[in-house]
């Protein structure tokens, strides 16, 4: 069996207007969000933080490597990044002893 991998959309901690797009695009932290679910990945509550839902946009779109709708993004969220990975980061080997003991 395949592993799927989740499709994320986004939560920001702020937003701004985009004139050449026409649409509000995430600004300052953001943290993967799964729709349907009131928290991000990494475990905030949405309505607490007061972390604005974007679910147009894929986490993959906010990174800032990838530019899209990324140009306001000021931090990616490490624990959201962990879990929802990196597009442009092949995935990587687990740990590796690099001189064993005889």
């Amino acid at each position: 069996m395949a592993a799927t991998r989740r499709r994320y959309a986004v939560a920001a901690s702020s937003r701004w207007w985009d004139e050449e797009d026409g649409r509000w695009q995430p600004a300052g932290e953001v943290h993967a969000w799964e729709q349907g679910m009131n928290q991000t990945v990494c475990g905030l509550a949405l309505h607490r933080s007061r972390l604005a839902r974007f679910p147009g946009f894929e986490w993959a779109d906010v990174q800032p490597e990838s530019g899209g709708a990324a140009d306001a993004v000021r931090r990616v969220c490490p624990r959201c990044a962990s879990a929802g990975g990196r597009r442009d980061q092949p995935a990587r080997r687990g740990w590796q002893r690099t001189h064993p003991r005889p």
